[in-house]
């Protein structure tokens, strides 16, 4: 049975809890893989990042913000739906998956009838789908149909088509997957944009394996693990007093340590990259040292706040 709890139906401005999740499990009937008691809250405004490898629970919790699962246990309080049904939970909670649904007619047609449908019309829809299909660089593949244009672009139109009928709530499961590196760019910096609008704030919850990408954009990010939540950070209130950064050198591990200190640092490789971790040095100082010490870098990275420390 689903544990939903009303709110209120007013549109919330930014920093206004959206949802709230309370202890939330999911286990499937078959199989024997269980989310496990995930809390969060996510706010009008936040890019909420939801990280891990594959096949650890990211679609699953998606997939219960949006109101598709019956959960096993826990509580979702939806703070802007009264009567939170799934018809009204789908109607203010837009989820796009990982493989998009295939749509008939062309492009643009797709995209009037959409916003047809939430009311905007006349001079209006025309504006407003010009308008999406410049800021998704949909254009030049408006007259264009389903079999007619890469998946990559297949996923833009669904997020245009999506925002089209202003949800409150955006979920996005592994939206960069089919999208190049230029393009995984814009996409990230327009939902971070829309997310933080003055005229519409609304939060923004996506699942991805690019964590680089990922939190650079993410107000929060969650890190999941065979259905577990490993670690929830804000970087707008985060501190530490323990220091990690990753590193890629020529140079031998011994020489690193006589540079830093090996009392100082501790210091791990896995085949690829050193790891560094200190409580005695910030990054900056440790950069420092390495690079008056001689040490060669190809590559540096602060990665204190990252949940690539749990990989």
């Amino acid at each position: 049975m689903n544990r939903f709890i009303s709110g209120s139906a007013a549109r919330p401005a930014a920093r206004e809890p959206l949802v709230t999740a309370s202890g939330v499990s999911k286990r499937y009937s078959t199989g024997h893989f269980t989310l496990k008691k995930v809390s969060l809250q996510i706010n009008a405004g936040d890019v909420f990042g939801v990280v891990g490898e594959n096949g650890n629970g990211k679609t699953t919790l998606l997939r219960s913000l949006a109101g598709q699962f019956c959960l096993d246990s826990g509580n979702l309080d939806y703070h802007f739906i009264e009567d939170p049904t799934y018809y009204n939970i789908k109607n203010r909670i837009a989820f796009i998956p990982q493989r998009i649904p295939r749509w008939y007619g062309a492009l643009k047609d797709n995209l009037h009838f959409s916003a047809a449908i939430t009311g905007i019309t006349a001079s209006e829809n025309d504006l407003m789908v010009d308008f999406m299909l410049e800021r998704f660089n949909l254009s030049h593949f408006a007259h264009l149909d389903w079999n007619q244009i890469s998946s990559g672009y297949r996923t833009r139109f669904e997020i245009a088509r999506i925002l089209l009928q202003r949800p409150h709530l955006l979920v996005l499961d592994e939206p960069l997957a089919n999208l190049d590196i230029n393009a995984q760019q814009v996409i990230l910096t327009d939902l971070k944009f829309m997310a933080k609008s003055g005229y519409h704030p609304m939060g923004v919850v996506l699942s991805s394996q690019q964590l680089h990408e990922v939190e650079k954009v993410a107000d929060i990010v969650l890190f999941i693990k065979n259905g577990e939540s490993l670690f929830q950070a804000d970087k707008r209130t985060q501190q530490t007093s323990l220091v990690s950064v990753e590193l890629e050198t020529a140079a031998a591990r011994e020489s690193i340590g006589s540079v830093l200190g090996d009392e100082q640092v501790q210091i791990h490789f896995n085949g690829n990259y050193f790891t560094i971790t200190s409580s005695s040095y910030s990054a900056q100082e440790i950069l420092i040292k390495l690079v008056q010490g001689d040490i060669p870098i190809s590559y540096f990275r602060d990665i204190t706040y990252s949940t690539k420390r749990f990989f």
